[in-house]
């Protein structure tokens, strides 16, 4: 059997369509479906069912993903020894994160296990949604709730406040607000209630807020509508000091998150992920602390 056509197969499986593998893999997609046939005809058996929907793994072609990913993961170990860990990272890394963190922490963090690791690649997928792992969507995650299903380690990175915030002329332009239940007669800044994809990102339910006249599922189209005075809202304190014209509601209420990493748990015996997750892990911890102290 063909690594390469094991390699495709797997490319298949995850993105469900020839295009979403040829396009992952830089192969043409007939390309693809030629190989994936070729597989097929060695083995004596369909590999996956075809329908409008894309292509959907066959009884047959699951009993084959878990040897794939097997193969998958000795190819990429036997790579990591080769190369050896004096090197450094190298290679091309994907991870998914929300929003928030990926626009003000991943990008300084990141730039700086970079610069340390001239031969590492990163790609930052920035979407307001959980990551399918299984599918290789990305190669880690960063989470607000730690997951209880799936095939999955997770370790917890740092934990985070939040805070109430408002301009200086917004504030001076509406009524006080010395109680939450005061944020009712103001205009709050928030995500859309049917599009909160975890419960943690729920801020303004906890604050007893159902209505919100501005609402966005971008963490920073949230916070260009606070700096431009908008409203009240909910702001990460490790974003504030990207945002000095912003002032604390009041101050001494605060909401603490959590990130975690999640990784799938075949990816424990690839060295290079695992020493990039304790960078990774290391760096936004430290630059947590130093936005927060600096808010």
């Amino acid at each position: 059997m063909d690594w390469d056509d094991l390699k495709l197969f797997l490319a298949v499986a995850r993105a469900e369509s020839l295009s979403g593998a040829g396009k992952a893999l830089r192969v043409d997609p007939a390309t693809v479906g030629r190989r994936v046939a070729r597989l097929e005809e060695a083995l004596g058996a369909r590999l996956f069912a075809k329908s409008p929907q894309g292509y959907a793994l066959t009884e047959a072609g699951a009993r084959i993903l878990a040897h794939a990913e097997a193969a998958e993961l000795a190819v990429t170990g036997a790579a990591e020894e080769l190369r050896g860990q004096d090197q450094g990272l190298t290679g091309q890394i994907r991870i998914g994160a929300p929003d928030g963190c990926a626009n003000y922490l991943l990008p300084q963090v990141l730039a700086r296990i970079c610069d340390a690791n001239p031969g590492l690649e990163v790609q930052i997928v920035a979407l307001p949604r959980v990551f399918n792992l299984s599918k290789r969507e990305a190669d880690m995650a960063i989470g607000v709730s730690r997951p209880v299903t799936g095939r999955l380690t997770v370790q917890k990175l740092a934990d985070y406040s939040l805070s109430l915030a408002a301009t200086e002329g917004y504030l001076a332009a509406h009524p006080p607000i010395t109680a939450p239940e005061d944020l009712h007669a103001h205009r709050v800044i928030g995500y859309i209630p049917d599009m909160i994809f975890d419960k943690e990102l729920d801020y303004l339910g906890q604050l007893g807020l159902t209505q919100v006249p501005l609402a966005s599922n971008s963490v920073s189209v949230q916070l260009n509508w606070l700096r431009h005075g908008a409203g009240v809202g909910v702001v990460h304190d490790f974003a504030r000091p990207s945002a000095p014209e912003l002032a604390r509601v009041l101050p001494a209420l605060r909401l603490t998150r959590s990130f975690w990493l999640i990784r799938h748990a075949d990816d424990g015996r690839v060295a290079r992920l695992n020493r990039f997750a304790d960078q990774l892990a290391a760096e936004i911890r430290k630059e947590v602390a130093r936005l927060e102290a600096a808010a």
